[in-house]
């Protein structure tokens, strides 16, 4: 079956010369494979006339183009399909009685599409994008007896009532305003407004206006909305999103304790909160903006060492080049080059909150892993080691050349990607090596006309990633680059980061929440301690083993290796293994 998509955003018809349609064969024997809209200036194309050949997709000059080929059977599976030349989404996650089903895959495969069918605010047209009149009902005849169609049936019938918590929580000072506790009167449902809000930690946020929340607290309030629903079915999207392994370990429990009686489905791109939350996971693949496939539900742990080998056998489908592998740390260079940076006994107060640190040295080549709870001054220290905030007492060696991104960004101009680049960073981010190892990898390539305002989340954050790294410098800044992120951006991200620093002896510090994240990129950690909003200290660097086990000491969590894959896992709450690495006081082994 063969494919052809047409990426809106990129294509321009203004600044090309039709060369898809000029160049395509079909289209030179006289055959109208490739039409171009008379409003718009934008090619149609036949994909029954289309041969496969990729001319159209090798002259588009704004990389606009995908032509692919899929197995046939999948013809008789396509759940939605958006346009001509538009997205198409094949299969549907199933939700699942007192079970967390979880949802993997990378950003752009139809994640969001397939939660908007299952709730009954998209209508499934089977691919039939121009009908007339789409019915419910005949979306349903179509799939196999089984959980999901029984599900869709009581969609069909107004039988089930759905809660949603939205992907980006930080569109809700947008939408809303006021004190946290009027929005949170309005949607609750369940007359436990008080007792969730306890739960997750926001009591003492209730009066306070919502544009004055961090990220981490918006979050915690969005889940709270969505908590306080009376629901059947309960769709979390990125629910660990700004929040610290501390929180991510509360949440975890709300929404286990949440599916005992209710369906639960959840996206989330920290696979280790993932392995620990979801009873079943199915994995979505394809290729962004063109079309996803979900596969059946597979165990946790099955699903997350598939996704990160990257074929799937019984679909005998690879979904990624290279797989992902966790790097044993014994293999890891361990002499130090020259010191980069020195600082010590740093001090500084904000408000009623006060920050002091330890005396630390970050050398050459060398990557910190920045962790603790949120509020501890993470951020801070970034700050005044950035130059971007005076410290009231200590030293920090000012001879370092910085490179700084900040954990918000925000783009106000409408410059396409690449003049962004070319006006932030020149011709450095061109460089041949550079483009292999961090632009491609990063996925930019591929953003590289689309406008700056016009940038999703992930998006953003990954050509910021970028402007980051290409600038010249000794020490780079990096506050949470994974957020927004999907698991396989993430992944590619901590490596981009960690080749940049290792080719270039250059050295870097991140402040990140990703187990997963920091254990492919960090050689040490420098470990924040304390109560959040009233006081922070920073230790370290230590080396990782040491600075994990302090860090998760503090938290109550310990994880493993998985025997497989190498990923860390962690540990069920009173298991044997938590019980044996506790009393060893190994919260976190390097041993498979």
């Amino acid at each position: 079956m063969r494919v052809a998509v047409l990426r809106e955003d990129s294509c321009q018809p203004k600044k090309c010369m039709d060369e898809c349609r000029e160049f395509c064969p079909p289209v030179r024997n006289g055959q109208e494979c490739i039409v171009m809209d008379a409003k718009t200036g934008k090619p149609h194309i036949s994909e029954a006339l289309c041969i496969g050949c990729g001319i159209c997709v090798n002259k588009c000059p704004h990389d606009a183009l995908i032509i692919t080929q899929l197995p046939s059977e999948l013809a008789t599976e396509m759940i939605h399909r958006y346009s001509m030349n538009g997205f198409r989404l094949f299969r549907l996650p199933s939700p699942s009685k007192e079970s967390v089903i979880g949802i993997l895959g990378p950003n752009g495969m139809g994640k969001s599409t397939a939660i908007n069918i299952l709730s009954g605010q998209l209508i499934p047209n089977l691919g039939d994008y121009d009908a007339e009149e789409v019915w419910l009902e005949d979306a349903i005849e179509s799939l196999p007896k089984g959980e999901l169609r029984d599900f869709l049936n009581l969609v069909l019938k107004g039988e089930v009532t759905i809660s949603i918590k939205p992907q980006y929580v930080d569109h809700l000072p947008r939408v809303a305003n006021g004190p946290v506790i009027d929005l949170l009167t309005k949607v609750d449902e369940t007359g436990t407004l008080a007792e969730n809000a306890e739960k997750l930690g926001i009591s003492h946020l209730l009066q306070r206006d919502i544009k004055q929340l961090s990220g981490g607290e918006l979050q915690r309030v969005a889940i709270c909305a969505t908590l306080l629903k009376e629901a059947d079915v309960y769709f979390f999207d990125e629910p660990s999103s700004y929040l610290d392994i501390h929180e991510r370990m509360r949440i975890v429990k709300i929404i286990q304790g949440l599916a005992q009686s209710k369906r639960v489905i959840v996206i989330e791109h920290d696979l280790a909160v993932l392995d620990v939350l979801a009873d079943l996971v199915h994995i979505v693949y394809g290729e962004k903006g063109a079309y996803g496939i979900f596969t059946p539900a597979r165990p946790t742990r099955t699903a997350i060492n598939v996704y990160l080998d990257g074929f799937l056998p019984e679909q005998n489908m690879r979904i990624r080049d290279k797989p992902i592998k966790f790097q044993s740390h014994t293999e890891r260079r361990t002499e130090k080059g020259a010191t980069i940076l020195e600082w010590g006994d740093i001090t500084k107060k904000l408000g009623d909150f006060s920050l002091s640190t330890g005396k630390g040295t970050v050398h050459q080549g060398e990557v910190v892993g920045v962790v603790g709870a949120n509020g501890t001054g993470k951020s801070t220290l970034f700050k005044m080691i950035a130059g971007e905030m005076e410290y009231d007492e200590g030293w920090i060696t000012a001879e370092a050349k910085i490179s700084y991104k900040p954990q918000h960004i925000s783009v106000e101009h409408d410059l396409p990607v690449q003049e962004w680049l070319d006006a932030e960073v020149g011709l450095a981010w061109r460089s041949g090596e550079f483009q292999v190892s961090v632009v491609r990898a990063m996925g930019v390539d591929t953003l590289l006309a689309k406008r700056a305002n016009k940038l999703s989340g992930g998006e953003l954050q990954a050509v910021s990633i970028v402007i980051c790294l290409a600038r010249e410098a000794d020490l780079y800044l990096l506050d949470e680059p994974s957020a927004h992120l999907d698991a396989n951006a993430r992944m590619e991200c901590a490596k981009a980061i960690r080749r940049t620093m290792e080719a270039n002896e250059k050295s870097a510090f991140v402040i990140d929440h990703d187990v997963y994240f920091i254990d492919i990129l960090a050689d040490s950690l420098l470990v924040f301690e304390g109560e959040g909003g009233k006081h922070g200290r920073a230790e370290g660097p230590f080396h990782l083993k040491e600075g994990m086990n302090r860090f998760l000491k503090a938290v109550g969590v310990t994880f493993r290796r998985d025997h497989d894959s190498s990923r860390p896992r962690i540990n069920k709450e009173g298991s044997r293994k938590d019980r044996e690495q506790r009393a060893s006081g190994d919260f976190y082994s390097f041993e498979r």
